[in-house]
């Protein structure tokens, strides 16, 4: 269930580690508002790490792109799964070893960060990595491929199935994962969320004490924070819709919810149950009759953010008692409110 946090969480806690795609922006364009809710909470303190499972592009060209966005980013700011397999890959194999780099240039740069030495397929190597690269040739997927089914240890950047493109949701690195773990008969080492090496990464390099996981994803971002024991805020400006939120099991439940980032700088209710069942915050009064989730404004202080609360919350007790997701057909989702969260 949601947790209570009577201070804003920019103040609760130091360090927030932001996935990027959904979260500050879709695509190339900026999530309306994502730049001056981070300004703000930046102002209170808050130190902001963004961290994505994409490995394609170097941490600078990320940085680059947020710049333009209006989303002041130093290099060092970001945090990538290919960073995170690179040092996954030298704590194993120890600074000058040669690793087979099936990906882009955010793999190669990563690689060599940490002094490592990155070679092609038919190269001599102590371990390989992969990770998404549009211009991967097939001859390399499959020169790579066999020696892995050989014996050569094998890391993977990340395990997303999908990564959106401006032409559409397309396949991603997860797709090729599958395809070479059928092939060779190898489950990677992953280092991207829900696998924790990436959090862990971004904890090393912030100096985190306190840190809050914020995402739009469900099943890496939300899960990923389960799995490395740290709190998480979702947030609503991505994938998550409310079909998806209230069908969420146990290990992809958020400790907080809210409809963006301006979520890092308010404090957070968390839905109560009353004796007759139903669950209250805020002015808003939901429960699940029927298999359906109905959710009823109970006073004049009713925020979007906390229908969004009580309906996460009516919506996981009900699965939770009846394995079964509550149906969301009629329930409707209410403007967001700027000045209510």
């Amino acid at each position: 269930m949601l947790l209570t946090s009577t201070a804003p969480l920019a103040d609760a806690y130091d360090v927030a580690m932001l996935d990027l795609d959904g979260v500050v922006y879709v695509g190339q364009q900026a999530v309306d508002g994502a730049a001056g809710h981070l300004a703000r909470a930046r102002a209170r303190g808050l130190t902001v790490a963004f961290i994505t499972n994409n490995a394609s592009r170097p941490a600078a060209v990320v940085a680059g792109h947020l710049r333009e966005l209006g989303v002041p980013a130093e290099d060092a700011d970001v945090v990538t799964s290919a960073q995170a397999a690179a040092r996954l890959l030298m704590e194993r194999f120890g600074r000058g070893a040669r690793v087979l780099c099936l990906g882009g240039d955010g793999l190669r740069s990563a690689l060599e960060e940490v002094g490592l030495v990155a070679v092609g397929v038919d190269a001599a190597a102590e371990a390989a990595v992969s990770g998404y690269g549009p211009d991967l040739l097939w001859r390399d997927i499959m020169r790579a491929a066999v020696r892995i089914r050989d014996g050569l240890p094998w890391l993977a950047s990340n395990t997303d199935h999908t990564i959106p493109t401006a032409y559409g949701v397309a396949p991603g690195h997860g797709v090729l994962v599958d395809m070479m773990a059928r092939f060779t008969g190898v489950t990677p080492q992953v280092a991207g969320k829900p696998a924790r090496p990436l959090l862990d990464e971004t904890v090393r390099r912030t100096g985190a004490r306190r840190p809050l996981m914020v995402g739009d994803r469900l099943d890496t971002d939300i899960e990923g924070a389960r799995n490395a024991g740290i709190d998480s805020l979702l947030v609503l400006t991505g994938v998550t819709g409310l079909a998806e939120l209230v069908a969420a099991a146990p290990a992809e439940r958020p400790t907080y919810v809210a409809p963006d980032l301006g979520g890092l700088t308010v404090p957070h209710g968390a839905p109560q149950r009353d004796e007759d069942g139903r669950w209250r915050l805020g002015g808003w009064t939901g429960r699940v009759e029927a298999g359906r989730l109905e959710l009823e404004r109970s006073g004049a202080m009713a925020s979007a953010a906390d229908w969004w609360r009580v309906a996460a919350v009516a919506g996981w007790d009900h699965r939770d008692r009846t394995g079964a997701a509550p149906d969301v057909t009629s329930a409707r989702v209410p403007e967001p409110d700027p000045t209510a969260r």
